[in-house]
């Protein structure tokens, strides 16, 4: 073998960080060692592996081959050391983005399962749109991904965790608030405020209401859903969201569920990971833990 483990592991580092300093201090080595460990790589396998862009190393396209075959191999290894130390409980430390209302709703309460059954297993979250997340995934610059909806990229593994609903909503001091149903009509002619482009409540609430209305008067795009929920409750603005995240106001009676017929708004949401990295005991059972959660 002309290479070693360890400058498999230093070459990981430097494409996450993108650093060979940054690289360094994870793994606990001088910055010439890791210089002097990525050269001998590079001289070993006969081709770079970075692009020099200023200060920043980037992967090239040999790099781009050979970084979900280095994050396999280092995983195995960390298999192989549970197996030989002889431990029954899973260790590590995981990489996880979530979409904002994942994070909010479901995610604390997975954590703390987590923590109760496998308290060796460190969960580093983000809190990222869905697009954001997918983009992390083919990037490998994350173990898993939690997104609303779906994902059709041939080189993304995807899993259904659970089914979700947005809901359209409004003050309860809103006009529409006390109307059994409100019409198409009346929508088109509301001020809305939305989640930003390229979330997943976007992307379900575009593909669902754009074949009903020919103009929308979007107001305002944010990718904060508190900030959206105050502005509904001024009373000026509808909106769609999580059924999850208006819950709390729908019951205190500040916000209001609004009717339309022949409007649906059904998602789900799922997990998904790069496909040339199959064999992760964490992410399994984490994934394993989110299911119990919602049965």
């Amino acid at each position: 073998m002309k290479f070693s483990l360890k400058q498999i592991a230093i070459f990981d580092a430097i494409a996450d960080t993108g650093s060979v300093s940054a690289a360094a201090a994870r793994v606990a080595i001088s910055q010439s060692a890791a210089s002097m460990s990525l050269q001998q790589l590079e001289q070993q396998v006969g081709t770079l592996l970075f692009d020099r862009q200023g200060k920043r190393l980037v992967l090239n396209s040999w790099g781009l081959w050979l970084r979900p075959r280095a994050k396999a191999l280092l995983q195995d290894v960390h298999q192989i050391e549970m197996g030989l130390n002889a431990k029954h409980s899973l260790s590590g430390k995981l990489q996880l983005s979530a979409s904002q209302t994942v994070a909010e709703s479901l995610i604390p309460k997975l954590i703390s399962n987590l923590d109760s059954n496998f308290p060796q297993i460190q969960v580093k979250l983000q809190v990222k749109n869905s697009q954001q997340i997918i983009q992390d995934v083919r990037s490998f610059n994350i173990d898993l991904g939690v997104i609303e909806g779906r994902c059709d990229d041939s080189k993304i593994n995807q899993e259904l965790w659970c089914d979700d609903e947005l809901i359209i909503v409004a003050a309860a001091s809103h006009p529409y608030a006390r109307q059994d149903e409100v019409s198409f009509s009346q929508l088109e002619a509301s001020k809305w405020v939305l989640r930003e482009p390229g979330s997943g409540t976007r992307d379900v609430f575009d593909a669902a209401i754009f074949s009903k209305l020919e103009h929308l008067d979007v107001s305002k795009e944010y990718d904060h859903i508190p900030t959206l929920i105050a502005l509904i409750a001024s009373g000026e603005y509808i909106s769609c969201l999580p059924a999850r995240s208006c819950a709390d106001g729908i019951k205190q009676g500040v916000l209001q569920k609004l009717n339309i017929k022949g409007l649906s708004l059904k998602r789900h949401f799922s997990f998904i990971w790069h496909k040339d990295m199959n064999d992760h005991a964490l992410r399994d059972c984490l994934i394993k833990e989110a299911k119990r959660l919602i049965r």
